[in-house]
């Protein structure tokens, strides 16, 4: 595989070719040059396109494939192509399969089937047996079988004692643990964000305290153990304050959010379209104002698509039986990018390259003469039109077909493969 990559924008913060537009020359899935013009010779696939720009390969976090046992809503094979539209190289799967992935063997199915893909896969495993959140599943175990995270995805550790003895236990082998906050007593069965809208609606509130005391005391037990702790799908305003002051304290917190909080407040479910019904749910525009300045003072470390994908069944549904979730990965960067604000470009692909890796101890790729390739393509002045003829994962519960968004993803290199989007 040999590929020139003509007159594009770096962007790769610390790096000597940050915001310098380059020429890339790919050999056999190394990077051999990098210039300001290199003449392009034979059997060589050259990428030129107005206002090119590349970055690091993405991350992505929190991504759902549904293999095994929920392959109807999509695959690892249907998955990795939905990453690699979207402008992903590398993809965290969560752990709630069927069965969980909560031993050495489901970590090693994922692993052994997605070996030779494009897409880097990376399996979290759960941090309670089965999800259960009564005793602590086998981490070792599948960390030696290549989990980079544990993590009961959506369902919150209630258990205070399990998530201590978690990170107490994590320490031995340098883990990570992600951890998802809502008080179910508090949120009780919600189906949106407790406010304005949900009253004008009539359909029950989740508070926003629900996630905040959890936030509350995961942070006390992180900082009791003296463990770095992952809080995800932070959506509150109280939430980024808390985290802002955990880390003034040198508390080992990172954080995350995902990209449809950052962009999406309540008051579009005034349509009751189910695609909108999301854990955590949409919040308000002042939630979403001081997660965008979380992001962007460093508060907030990671962007995640938080890619979930339903049956037609389980969403073309009344609003309130509805299950939770939107696909994500096609959509992530244009929907982030298109409600930026004043979030800077460079802090968005941090979010999405650097800052996941490093949480999930990752190596970190860099583009740089004689590295393998790990890159993005993207646009971000492009304008482009989702439709449905062109998503790639299986299932199809987005609310934006038919909505042009602006950052538009050009295509991936990785792993001595190329993927580019029509």
């Amino acid at each position: 595989m040999n590929i020139l990559i003509k007159a594009a924008r770096v962007i790769q913060p610390g790096s000597v070719h940050h915001e310098k537009k380059l020429d890339i020359l790919i050999e056999n899935g190394i990077i051999s040059n990098i210039a300001s013009s290199i003449r392009p010779e034979k059997n060589v696939k050259v990428i030129e396109q107005e206002n090119l720009h590349v970055s690091v390969g993405w991350l992505d976090m929190q991504a759902h494939f549904c293999d095994p046992g929920f392959e109807y809503k999509e695959d690892l094979a249907s998955g990795i192509k939905a990453a690699a539209a979207g402008g992903f190289t590398d993809v965290a799967l969560v752990p709630s399969t069927n069965p969980p992935v909560y031993s050495k063997s489901q970590v090693l199915y994922i692993k052994n089937n997605t070996q030779d893909a494009i897409v880097g896969i990376h399996p979290i495993g759960t941090l309670s047996h089965k999800q259960e959140g009564n005793d602590l599943s086998e981490m070792y175990d599948m960390k030696l079988a290549g989990a980079v995270a544990f993590s009961d995805d959506k369902k919150t550790i209630s258990n205070a004692g399990l998530l201590a003895r978690a990170l107490l236990y994590i320490q031995n082998f340098d883990g990570t643990i992600i951890t998802h906050c809502n008080e179910k007593s508090i949120s009780n069965d919600g189906k949106m964000n407790e406010g304005i809208t949900s009253t004008s609606l009539g359909l029950e509130g989740i508070p926003g305290l629900a996630e905040e005391l959890m936030v509350m005391r995961n942070i006390s037990i992180a900082e009791y153990t003296n463990a770095s702790l992952h809080i995800a799908n932070v959506s509150t305003q109280k939430s980024v304050e808390l985290i802002r002051s955990a880390k003034s304290k040198n508390i080992r917190v990172t954080a995350s959010v995902t990209a449809y909080n950052l962009a999406l407040d309540d008051a579009i479910l005034a349509g009751f379209d189910s695609n909108f019904k999301l854990d955590p749910p949409l919040r308000t525009k002042a939630d979403i104002e001081s997660l965008h300045k979380g992001l962007q003072d460093g508060t907030i470390d990671v962007i995640t698509t938080d890619h979930r994908p339903q049956d037609i069944e389980s969403k073309e549904i009344e609003f309130a039986h509805a299950a939770n979730g939107m696909i994500g990965l096609e959509t992530a960067f244009g929907l982030v990018n298109t409600n930026k604000k004043k979030i800077k470009l460079e802090t968005i692909i941090t979010a999405l390259t650097s800052a996941p890796r490093s949480i999930l101890k990752l190596k970190q790729p860099s583009i740089a003469k004689g590295e393998p390739a790990c890159i993005t393509l993207f646009n971000p002045t492009l304008d482009w039109l989702v439709e449905q003829k062109n998503i790639q994962s299986k299932s199809k519960n987005t609310p934006f077909i038919n909505t042009t968004f602006k950052g538009k993803v050009i295509g991936i290199i990785h792993k001595k493969q190329y993927s580019l989007n029509k």
